[in-house]
């Protein structure tokens, strides 16, 4: 009997037939867990755009009709929105919390902040006015009045109109939370480190406020941002204390928030969502996709500044603010340029 030849060594050996079923039958079975992983990915973000998405409230008609400013000629193609936090509902609800209840009613609340923002169109940087509420505005069929007056004769599409027309600007998105929904996201995140200046005491709130830092829970929080007496600048330090919150408040949730932490990351959405109304015309998908977008913003990147304010000035018996709305709207059109 001959001798059995030797393969070339440059020349590969042929695997015995039940070596090359076993190699196949893994690479079939590795196969199929990278589809179905794919396919439980896929549906684990259809099933959490749709589960959170409509756990957030939609304001219907929160948009004027009529003619509204166009955008500006220069524009980065971002998207601007217009928050409100209000101190309460028109109505509170039997179980749950404000977010649930009907959100405006002819003189039954007012905004207590307004924050325009403006998001660049990569999601990398962002820009953050505050609107004092005390600013002497025009009030479209109201003649001039304080800013917040505005959201209780003519709910959101009056105040998003009275804003339009002060920066002229064109408002794409209008978002609205409540105290009890900010309390309940604030210990959602397990607290929000605040370093307070100066000791104050604030005779309306009546409460002190001690110098150092300290991790605020929802209700100490909430004086905190709402204090505008005991501090020398008034309603202007008050909006540098929301504006120095939600700083904190955005880096404590981008840490929270990952794969790594679901049992966290499940809990701040939740709250997230249940605390926070959109306008009817923000779909899941938009809500999405904003929340993916935003996963690339660099806190270093975010402006926050405060609408310039010329001086105090008492009218009709009422301490307001009067603004520089020449230099008010230039600041916000070079925001809105990416300048």
């Amino acid at each position: 009997m001959p001798a059995r030849t030797a393969w070339p060594q440059w020349e590969p050996r042929p695997l015995p037939v039940r070596r090359r079923h076993i190699l196949r039958a893994v690479l079939l079975c590795c196969l199929a867990a990278v589809l179905t992983a794919a396919g439980l990915g896929a549906g684990a973000v259809w099933w959490g755009t749709n589960h959170y998405g409509d756990q957030v409230t939609r304001i219907p008609d929160a948009f004027p009709t009529g003619p509204r400013p166009p955008r500006p000629s220069v524009h980065d193609g971002g998207t601007t929105f217009l928050l409100a936090g209000v101190d309460r509902r028109s109505t509170r609800p039997t179980t749950g919390s404000d977010a649930t209840a009907r959100l405006w009613r002819y003189g039954a609340q007012r905004t207590d902040t307004l924050m325009l923002v403006h998001l660049s169109r990569d999601r990398h940087t962002a820009y953050v006015m505050s609107l004092p509420r005390d600013s002497w505005v025009p009030v479209p069929g109201h003649g001039s009045a304080k800013i917040n007056a505005a959201f209780s004769w003519g709910g959101p599409p009056l105040m998003i109109q009275t804003v339009e027309q002060l920066v002229r600007t064109r408002i794409d998105h209008f978002a609205v939370i409540d105290w009890h929904g900010f309390k309940a996201l604030t210990d959602a995140v397990g607290g929000v480190p605040v370093t307070i200046e100066h000791d104050s005491y604030d005779p309306v709130l009546q409460h002190r406020f001690t110098a150092g830092t300290h991790l605020m829970h929802g209700e100490e929080a909430l004086l905190y941002v709402r204090q505008r007496h005991g501090v020398p600048g008034g309603e202007l330090d008050r909006i540098r204390h929301q504006q120095q919150f939600l700083h904190s408040l955005a880096a404590r949730i981008r840490d929270r928030v990952g794969l790594t932490r679901p049992i966290g990351t499940a809990r701040i959405l939740d709250a997230i969502t249940r605390t926070v109304s959109v306008d009817d015309r923000m779909s899941n998908g938009d809500l999405r996709n904003l929340v993916i977008g935003l996963r690339a913003l660099d806190a270093g990147r975010t402006t926050f500044t405060t609408a310039p304010v010329v001086r105090a000035q008492m009218i009709r018996g009422q301490y307001t603010l009067i603004l520089d709305t020449r230099k008010l709207r230039a600041l916000w059109h070079a925001a809105e340029a990416g300048r």
